[in-house]
């Protein structure tokens, strides 16, 4: 009996976006084409050029393949020829919009510096050391999703943001992240304000009352502001941070700062339906079209999707081993190339990983 293919909905977006999709886009298929899993991919409008082209940012048509997607990988949205519109018009609305839609309350952001590019790390080389942590964002709730207002006021205007928690929102993502820490390595820090917020104060109410349950996890609550220093003077004593909307987006590229580049980090945002994977970076206009964007953080996307979403934890490894060789042998883009060395496009960078996957297949094969 045959197997029913995987639906794999691609969203390239803006900017560098089609670029990168595009080699991590191959990735799949190599390895579909290598351990004999049936892919089907499928390209959809999503952000600004849906705007142009449907007068949205996500349109129907683009909605309903992803929720009858397996997963769906995405690769950035925005740019500043939509600046102008509307905040709930433009190409990040859309983003948002089809979080809520997917149910998408969890973002999990893999921090990790890879031994052949710890020389680009703004750390030293002793708190360099075993950076190798999980961010767990909670996606649907905070400020970003709560009320905002400007108004008039007597100095000019007045702007207002509000932020929302209910502890049923806190309550599943802190379950997933209990749950992460007891499959790691049994530690977790829950990162809040609660010395001056009334959010952080039921966020850490609702995850001490629920480590009670997860008797084998270490919980350390810290304060936000605490949290982004230890990570700079001692990153390796997190191993899962747990984490609101907010914190999580600023706290998270900070992590990718430590590592060397933004480039390099995939995120998976999951629900109860298909998870969306995509890098932590933007759109990066200025580089559209130029072929000199990293494609790694789209690449290890695709790779935590295969391990996350299909339990393919093989392929995943066959992926990323082949990644870190490149690194090894200094094959670098632009964003992380070494002092005098030249940096090579994003579209050879994949064709290197290509030969590089390749190559390892046929060792094997000899082996055997």
């Amino acid at each position: 009996m045959a197997i029913p293919p995987k639906k794999i909905v691609l969203l390239p977006g803006d900017g560098i976006g089609p670029e990168i999709v595009r080699v991590a886009a191959r990735v799949l298929m190599d390895c579909s084409a290598e351990f004999g899993h049936p892919f089907d991919l499928a390209e959809f409008p999503f952000g600004g050029c849906a705007i142009d082209s449907a007068g949205m940012p996500l349109p129907a048509e683009t909605l309903a393949a992803c929720k009858a997607a397996d997963a769906i990988l995405l690769g950035a949205v925005g740019g500043a020829r939509w600046d102008p519109l509307p905040i709930g018009k433009r190409p990040e609305s859309g983003l948002l919009a089809l979080r809520q839609e997917l149910g998408l309350y969890i973002n999990l952001r893999p921090i990790e510096l890879r031994p052949a590019l710890r020389g680009l790390s703004p750390l030293t080389a002793d708190r360099a050391s075993g950076v190798h942590m999980d961010i767990i964002r909670e996606l649907a709730g905070d400020i970003y999703f709560g009320e905002h207002h400007i108004a008039a006021d007597a100095s000019g205007e007045r702007a207002t943001d509000e932020a929302v928690y209910t502890t049923g929102e806190v309550e599943r993502v802190a379950r997933y992240a209990f749950a992460r820490a007891e499959a790691r390595s049994g530690r977790l820090a829950s990162i809040d304000k609660a010395n001056v917020l009334s959010t952080s104060q039921l966020w850490r109410r609702t995850v001490t009352r629920l480590a009670a349950d997860h008797p084998k996890v270490k919980l350390e609550h810290l304060y936000v502001d605490n949290a982004a220093m230890q990570l700079v003077l001692a990153p390796a004593q997190f191993d899962v941070i747990l984490t609101s909307n907010m914190f999580g987006d600023i706290l998270s590229d900070l992590g990718a700062a430590l590592v060397g580049s933004i480039g390099l980090i995939p995120s998976m945002s999951c629900g109860p339906g298909p998870s969306l994977y995509e890098p932590i970076h933007g759109s990066a206009p200025s580089l559209a079209g130029k072929d000199v964007a990293s494609p790694v953080g789209t690449i290890l996307s695709a790779s935590m999707m295969l391990r996350e979403s299909f339990g393919l934890k093989q392929e995943a490894e066959w992926i990323e081993t082949a990644v870190d060789r490149l690194f090894a042998q200094g094959v670098r883009t632009a964003d992380i190339a070494a002092p005098g060395t030249t940096p090579i496009r994003c579209s050879e960078f994949g064709e290197r990983l290509h030969a590089e996957m390749m190559e390892t297949v046929e060792r094997h094969a000899q082996d055997a």
